[in-house]
């Protein structure tokens, strides 16, 4: 028996965790502690939903071995007369071997238990005290490490106090019991089984939207034109609340330009208030120094080193929500102007396709990806693609609900996972076991990861690609992880029926169920809550199928994206489509500039090449004894040309049409015209670039 399979399984998701995490973080920008916190988070937590299945195929071996075991002894006990006082030594014949067919990914008994252990409670370590303190620091305004602790610190007092009186009042509840005795494994079941269950609570509630919006977001995905409807509703509010961010964060900005001209460069205050000021990128520390501000709107007394901690605090948030709307605005522009693209492209006779703007990229993929297959991909494929999957997802997403609701009932089995797995162990079939398994746990996942970057009311963390998500939302989401893949495993082995305290049968059970342990000791937990709550994921899936939430917060003033024909709808659909106009304009614009600007440099080159080939090389000597005479002229000299340069720079781009139209001659008359200034003798390359 090797581990081959579990080590390559441990390998490869190394490398996929590392991989999301370098796509979506910024290795180089945030800090090392953090980076490697949230990627310690996320290696463990994919590696319990990756080294589940191997759990599974391996406790099916070993409940085969055990079944033929038991069915081999029984005739011993009933024909030999004194077979209840011999002892049967737990030695597997070598035909319950060939009966039972070794897993493929078979893991040594020795090996699944520690590892569980490692990874279960280091996750566990993370998410309720390492990740929450690292959270709070790094929104800490304090100017001192001690600081930034000590302000963590209080701002998770209320979490930990609430934690304490839980445990208090659970340890009093159990001490009232007589026949209850406290030791170290019942303090940690109490400690797992109280955090499986304040994950199981969040994760029925982010499934119960989650199964309903992703089958529906890839369906909808299929034919753009009732989705540019929706994303022009988004973008109108997403909008209105990237300029209030700009307009909060210039506020904050207005209080530190005042408090650094009130604080003069002696003051010890001083090098807080440039510490705050080195925090903001180049392009709001120009504009914050280009803005008049009144310095008499704050009094001395008022700066002080409580009052720049806060103003620090501030101008971190504010940065932060600045950056996430920012990021969010981006990134919605460039799907809807690729969804106007295809829509635009659609009836096109000519199967190629014709983007807005140009994007970059190398050679290797302009030459894969022609236009021809590109809008055979966009526009025809594509949709039916998404449309598949869609039906796929969706019909995945019955199976989960329909699971949740009778994965109780042992007898008969109505779980659809369990009949399936029952059925693959008695074929022995354990790819299949580890295949599924991972495809199920892995969808959960995502519907509950995902129905979190969506909700309105934790729009604060925002998981964004191309290196664009701070450290705040990668640290909530190595806190999530870490929470909710623990309890959801449990609840897909319960789905699977390999949980003896759900179906409340005597059967083998997984390395993982016993580490994590049961909550024996609370009944109205073990019994209750943890088996008959999931049953409420079908009363979300329902509720988010009628849009019941979007028409509730759409009543109490809160306008979403729920029917067309709604006036309000209409106007922000509207007023979204204005709003990508404009943008699709400006780029248009600076696009036109750039494509200006390099007309500009190959006339410039064109017009230098031809001179050199009509001089001879003339000109070069002439450049050259001109670069001698005005080499040793001054350095106010040199800055006069540079800045003679700048203004017939601007001058030529104005002209930039002409100059892309008409041959280089043709702007600078001929050549005998140029050769009059070559010998003239002007500053060296005032003309080049005509």
């Amino acid at each position: 028996m090797t581990v081959g399979p579990l080590v390559t399984e441990i390998t490869c998701t190394f490398i996929v965790a590392a991989s999301i995490l370098y796509r979506y973080g910024d290795w180089f920008r945030h800090h090392i502690i953090v980076t490697l916190s949230v990627l310690i988070a996320w290696y463990f937590s994919f590696l319990i939903i990756f080294i589940l299945p191997l759990d599974v195929t391996s406790t099916a071996y070993r409940q085969c071995i055990q079944e033929h075991t038991s069915f081999i002894e029984e005739p011993q006990l009933n024909d030999t007369a004194n077979a209840s006082t011999t002892a049967v030594p737990h030695v597997i014949p070598s035909n319950e071997t060939s009966v039972c067919k070794l897993p493929w990914s078979y893991v040594p008994e020795n090996v699944l238990p520690q590892l569980w252990r490692v990874l279960y409670w280091t996750s566990q370590f993370l998410t309720w005290f390492v990740l929450p303190l690292m959270q709070s620091y790094t929104k800490a305004g304090d100017f001192t490490v001690k600081g930034k602790l000590r302000s963590s610190l209080i701002d998770n007092a209320i979490y930990y106090g609430s934690y304490l009186v839980i445990a208090t009042i659970l340890i009093i509840y159990l001490a009232a019991k007589p026949d209850f005795e406290f030791d170290w494994p019942k303090l940690k079941a109490i400690a797992a089984s109280a955090s499986n269950t304040w994950g199981l609570f969040w994760l029925v509630l982010l499934l119960g939207y989650g199964l309903v919006d992703i089958p529906r977001s890839v369906w909808r995905s299929a034919i753009p034109g009732p989705l540019l409807s929706r994303l022009y509703f988004k973008a109108a509010k997403l909008n209105a609340e990237k300029s209030e961010a700009e307009e909060n964060l210039e506020d904050y900005l207005e209080a530190l330009q005042v408090a650094l001209n009130r604080i003069p460069p002696s003051d010890p205050l001083r090098k807080n208030a440039e510490t705050i000021s080195d925090k903001l990128p180049l392009e709001w520390r120009e504009r914050m120094k280009r803005k008049s501000v009144n310095t008499n709107q704050m009094n001395d007394s008022d700066l002080n080193e409580k009052s720049l901690v806060r103003l620090h605090r501030q101008v971190i948030r504010a940065l932060q929500r600045q950056h996430r709307t920012e990021t969010q605005w981006h990134n919605l522009v460039e799907k809807i102007f690729d969804l106007e693209d295809v829509h635009r492209n659609i009836g096109s006779h000519e199967h190629y396709f014709k983007p807005s703007f140009e994007s970059s990229q190398p050679n290797w993929v302009a030459r894969i990806r022609s236009p021809t297959i590109e809008w055979y991909w966009k526009c025809l494929l594509r949709r039916y693609v998404c449309q598949g999957l869609a039906m796929i997802l969706a019909l995945l997403s019955v199976l989960v609900v329909w699971s949740e609701l009778t994965f109780f009932n042992a007898s008969p089995v109505l779980s659809i996972f369990a009949i399936f797995v029952n059925l693959a162990k008695e074929y022995y079939d354990y790819l299949s076991i580890e295949l599924v398994s991972i495809a199920t746990i892995a969808y959960m996942c995502v519907c509950a990861y995902s129905t979190v970057l969506k909700i309105r009311v934790l729009n604060l963390y925002y998981l964004a690609p191309h290196h664009q998500t701070d450290e705040y939302s990668l640290i909530f989401s190595g806190m999530l992880l870490c929470r909710l893949t623990p309890p959801m495993c449990l609840n897909f082995l319960g789905l699977i029926h390999m949980d003896s305290h759900i179906i409340k049968a005597r059967l083998m059970e997984t390395y993982y169920t016993q580490i994590m342990g049961h909550m024996d000791v609370l009944p109205i937990i073990s019994d209750g809550f943890n088996i008959y709550f999931p049953m409420a994921i079908l009363g979300l899936c329902l509720a988010t199928y009628f849009s019941l939430g979007a028409r509730f917060l759409t009543f109490i003033g809160f306008q979403q994206f729920v029917d067309d024909e709604d006036d309000i709808t209409a106007d922000l659909s509207d007023e979204g489509r204005e709003l990508i106009k404009r943008e699709k304009r400006r780029r248009q614009r600076a696009e036109d500039n750039e494509s200006r600007r390099r007309n500009v440099e190959v006339a410039s080159s064109s017009s230098r090449a031809e001179r050199v080939r009509e001089t001879g090389g003339l000109l070069v000597k002439r450049e050259s004894s001109r670069s001698e005479l005005f080499g040793s002229t001054s350095d106010n000299m040199s800055n006069e040309d540079d800045r003679y340069d700048q203004l017939f720079m601007q001058a030529s781009r104005r002209i930039g049409d002409d100059v892309g139209s008409t041959p280089a001659t043709s702007v600078t008359g001929s050549s005998d015209y140029r050769s009059s200034y070559t010998r003239s003798g002007p500053p060296r390359n005032f003309f080049d670039d005509v």
